[in-house]
């Protein structure tokens, strides 16, 4: 068996790469870019089968896709009909914003998320998709609307075990879930406020920014929001605030610990009319007790007149025993700590700006 790696995939305004290292971390191969010059929204590996790479491209002149590379980024293929909407509808899809392959349990399953607020579906390891037509007709769909970046579904949390269980956080709608397999869908947003409404709390319209669950605890949510830091303990009925220590409640990415389900990675920004850190200095946020207690993490990072931004789906963290963690900005640097968020590093700077970073060990 050939000794496991870590591999750092990075989608940027300019392309895709691929970050190869053995478990120290200390030296990284790059590989890239893919699709030279083109948005790459996304890219994850799916290690169901043999390895395979998917990444969300945009391309002005081509559309968007998802594309599928079965030799760490050598070739890539197309599929054989791409994420559309079906010949009779006046709808168009803009932007596809993330892909997540399915359970362990339905190997060749993949879902891709995309503007405007859709979700669509593939059983054939992403060779055909089929829109998630249940969520694109919800009964409150007049409400959503656009976040800054459009209207878009971006995070898809599924149930590691329970086929019929899975989560969507659309921005600006909030978290829907369906548990009977994507056939129809419910509004979770209880105690989640859109503070830039009259309505403060309603059922639908709130701005999630990024959502995850762990696998260890699938009932357990966490969300970065717009308006909060939240935690849900039923699957997305009743949501928690978390922001108590926090510098402030806007941001955009949340990373939850591989190995420690109830330990949880923010990073705080102004607000926003000011998508940079809080007076300038850049730090990551950790609780290591479900969003009770935070404390400040940024040994190594730049903490005077830092301005920078990081995007949804821009932190990672690996499974090495001392997990990794990772957060690309729209400035071109990726920082790294390779002990759990105590000391950070960089990884490589003036790279185009960042739009996901996502971490595989095999």
């Amino acid at each position: 068996m050939p000794a496991e790696k870590v591999h750092l995939l990075v989608g940027t305004h300019k392309g895709g790469f691929l970050f190869t290292s053995d478990l120290d971390r200390k030296n990284w191969e790059i590989k890239g870019p893919f699709f030279k010059g083109g948005d790459v929204h996304h890219l994850v590996f799916d290690t169901r089968n043999e390895p395979t790479i998917f990444a969300s491209t945009n391309s002005t002149w081509w559309g968007p896709s998802v594309r599928f590379s079965k030799d760490l980024g050598e070739t890539w293929q197309e599929p054989k009909s791409d994420v559309r909407f079906e010949e009779d509808s006046d709808k168009k899809v803009k932007r596809v914003w993330c892909v997540e392959p399915g359970r362990a349990n339905e190997p060749n399953v993949l879902y891709a998320g995309a503007d405007p607020g859709v979700l669509f579906k593939s059983e054939d390891g992403g060779e055909t998709w089929a829109e998630v037509k249940a969520l694109t007709n919800h009964s409150t769909r007049e409400k959503w609307t656009p976040g800054m970046g459009g209207m878009m579904v971006h995070s898809i949390c599924l149930h590691p075990e329970d086929k019929n269980k899975m989560h969507v956080g659309v921005s600006a709608a909030g978290t829907f879930s369906t548990e009977d397999g994507e056939k129809s869908w419910q509004a979770r947003n209880k105690g989640v406020t859109a503070d830039f409404l009259a309505d403060k709390f309603p059922e639908v319209g709130q701005c999630v920014h990024h959502m995850q669950l762990h696998p260890a605890k699938p009932d357990v949510l966490y969300q970065q929001n717009h308006c909060g830091v939240y935690r849900s303990d039923n699957a997305g009925k009743e949501w928690i605030d978390l922001c108590a220590g926090l510098p402030s409640r806007f941001g955009f990415p949340l990373q939850i610990h591989p190995h420690e389900p109830d330990t949880i990675y923010v990073i705080p920004e102004e607000g926003p009319e000011f998508r940079c850190p809080v007076d300038g200095e850049f730090a990551v946020f950790r609780s290591r007790n479900r969003g009770e207690n935070w404390e400040r993490l940024d040994n190594g990072l730049p903490n005077k007149r830092a301005y920078l931004s990081i995007l949804r789906h821009a932190m990672a963290a690996d499974s090495c025993d001392s997990a990794g963690i990772y957060v690309g900005t729209r400035n071109g640097q990726i920082f790294y700590s390779k002990d759990e968020g105590d000391s950070w590093e960089i990884l490589v700077n003036w790279f185009p700006p960042i739009y996901s970073v996502v971490c595989a060990v095999f």
